[in-house]
């Protein structure tokens, strides 16, 4: 039997989104607790290990856990010799060098010899290097966008999804320095010595994935509607059409399309013959 084991965030912005997704592929947890380290799964052959996002990387580098789930951002900043095999389509962020509204600076170079604040500080020197800038980082832990008002740092490099954060606290965004969102990694050795295993559960979990923001209609319609009812239906391949057990010569008529879209369709849909329109979301999509 080939056991691998998934290290999944055990707290921060991702973890219950991660938690969330994990369920819905299948691999259900069992007997897990607020404290626990490890736990078991409904399948007999995938342990979970709980951690820190910033570590997992490295746990599976090092073959602690086979495979794990962090953020792009947490890989750089490890350097950890890892595959990364799947962007989750979560956790969308973009790591920043800021100053403060009323500073000086206008880009990069202006910032030689500064302080710079950051949780980040392997990235951030990297960047800096790369850009053949000579500055001070300072690590912090957390509150990274009021060191410069406590003249602690006079920029800061740091995480922002929507920026309100920074502009709540007066700081202006120069650059962008890396562009991070949450995936899959996993142990280079265990891709070759459980590939059948990892590819299992990356497959549950893309199938999540792809399901996401998608609704399957189906409908009935009179055969002479099809055409019109085609030219309507933005669906993934085009809809798939049956014969429906019925004296009114009708045809069922599926297809999976965005869920945005839905509003508008239904409307356009009945205007071009269809009727006894369901609309089902979708929970696994396997390509």
């Amino acid at each position: 039997m080939t056991s691998i084991r998934l290290a999944l965030p055990n707290k921060g912005r991702i973890a219950q989104p991660v938690r969330e997704l994990v369920e819905k592929s299948g691999i259900h947890l069992v007997g897990t607790g607020e404290r626990m380290l490890v736990a078991k799964t409904v399948d007999p052959e995938i342990e979970v290990l709980f951690a820190r996002p910033v570590d997992i990387p490295e746990y599976v580098a090092n073959g602690a856990a086979d495979i794990g789930i962090t953020g792009h951002d947490m890989v750089m900043e490890r350097g950890s010799d890892v595959e990364e095999l799947l962007d989750l389509k979560m956790g969308s962020a973009t790591l920043v060098a800021a100053v403060p509204e009323d500073s000086t600076v206008v880009e990069v170079t202006d910032l030689d010899g500064a302080r710079v604040a950051t949780e980040f500080p392997t990235i951030t020197k990297t960047f800096f290097e790369r850009h053949g800038v000579s500055v001070t980082i300072v690590p912090v832990g957390g509150a990274c966008e009021a060191t410069p008002y406590l003249g602690i740092a006079d920029a800061i490099v740091d995480l922002t999804s929507s920026g309100t954060t920074l502009k709540t606290n007066r700081l202006r965004v120069i650059t962008e320095v890396l562009r991070s969102s949450t995936g899959v990694i996993a142990n280079r050795d265990a891709l070759v010595e459980k590939k059948e295993k990892v590819h299992e559960v990356l497959l549950a979990l893309e199938s999540v994935v792809r399901a996401q923001g998608q609704c399957y209609l189906m409908m009935n319609a009179q055969r002479e509607a099809l055409p019109a009812i085609e030219e309507v239906l933005p669906g993934l391949g085009g809809p798939t059409v049956m014969d429906v057990a019925s004296k009114e010569g009708l045809v069922a008529v599926h297809a999976v399309v965005a869920e945005e879209c839905v509003y508008q369709l239904i409307n356009q849909l009945k205007q071009a013959g269809a009727r006894d329109i369901l609309v089902m979301s979708i929970e696994r999509m396997i390509p």
